[in-house]
């Protein structure tokens, strides 16, 4: 292809995206702050009823309903995706009269649409119609319209869904966004629907989810010979023992990891090494982490400590008493990472 007709499509390209994005500012000043309200309102009382948002369209505008329920259902609002064709064989079924209907239509006359609108109302289901003619059968049977009407679409037969497809979905993430400033959703919040993605770990596991369990871990004396030391730390597979209170079980007192044992051996004479104890061996009075506080929390302390690098946190409750070891393995195995880490 010459070079020629290589700049041409790109100019096109170029071309057709400034023109969807123009529709769709176009949009934004074209929408009615009264019917925009309504519908913001509507979306409240389906929230404040623990009712749903059933989001219906076809085609294309199918598409853009799937991802808009999934945008609501992700920040808190429980919202569906309903194909009006099933709808009317037994799928109605889950609509409720406290539930809030969404529905897209490009022409506002689709017919599956037009189909469900009787059944809508009979149910007492408020309907919020997002079309691009206001004039259409599908906005006047509903509650409340939105206009997502455009000039045309930016496709060179004027014919398939693009432009209005676009406006669409932005009306939907904008309706989402906005409800989500309305109802102050927090990152919190939103991490509690999103617990596998970077930030719902950072916001959702605690040290406690993480954590080798006490039940795992037999505690030592501080008289605990080196050979019985070394044993306990290789039967445990943690890489780490525990040295308990002698009057308090349950206390902790000092932790041995690797490095302890590797540093309290080479600071002693082999002739000697039969000499050591858990008391020699132990960091006394460790860095450790309360049993609710967040795993990424851990992970910076971990990571910030000046004395030596941290392996190994202990795990307490509000009383001191041992609760498990947290290890800098799992956290990163968990999917954990620092703010700034590459």
């Amino acid at each position: 292809m010459p070079p020629s007709s290589r700049s041409c499509f790109v100019s096109a390209l170029t071309r057709c995206l400034i023109e969807e994005a123009a529709a769709i500012e176009a949009c934004a000043h074209r929408l009615d702050s009264a019917e925009v309200e309504a519908a913001l309102s509507l979306l409240d009382g389906c929230a404040d009823k623990r009712a749903k948002l059933v989001i219906t369209g076809v085609g294309k505008s199918g598409i853009v309903a799937r991802k808009t329920a999934a945008t609501f259902s992700s920040i808190g609002l429980m919202a569906i995706y309903l194909n009006p064709l099933d709808a009317l064989h037994g799928d109605l079924g889950v609509v409720g009269p406290e539930d809030v209907s969404l529905l897209i239509s490009n022409s506002g006359e689709t017919q599956e649409l037009i189909g469900i609108l009787p059944h809508l109302r009979r149910r007492g289901t408020a309907r919020i119609a997002l079309v691009g003619r206001v004039d259409s059968s599908l906005a006047r049977a509903s509650d409340v319209v939105l206009d997502g009407s455009v000039d045309r679409e930016i496709c060179p037969l004027n014919l398939a869904p693009t432009a209005s497809t676009a406006v669409a979905m932005a009306i939907g993430d904008a309706l989402a966004a906005t409800w989500m400033e309305r109802r102050g959703i927090s990152p919190e919040d939103f991490a509690l629907n999103h617990p596998a993605g970077s930030l719902g770990k950072q916001l959702t596991l605690t040290t406690a989810d993480l954590m080798v369990p006490v039940s795992r871990l037999a505690p030592l004396t501080a008289e605990t010979p080196l050979a019985q030391v070394i044993a306990h730390i290789t039967a445990d597979g943690v890489g780490a023992c525990w040295v308990a209170h002698p009057e308090q079980g349950g206390q902790l007192v000092g932790i041995i990891t690797d490095g302890d044992l590797r540093r309290a051996l080479v600071s002693c004479s082999p002739d000697a090494w039969h000499q050591l104890r858990a008391v020699d061996l132990m960091t006394a009075d460790p860095v450790t982490i309360e049993a609710g506080t967040l795993a990424i929390t851990a992970l910076l302390r971990m990571e910030s400590n000046r004395r030596k690098p941290i392996g190994v946190l202990p795990v307490l409750a509000e009383d001191r008493r041992m609760l498990g070891l947290l290890r800098l393995h799992d956290l990163v195995q968990a999917g954990l990472t620092s703010p700034g880490s590459a």
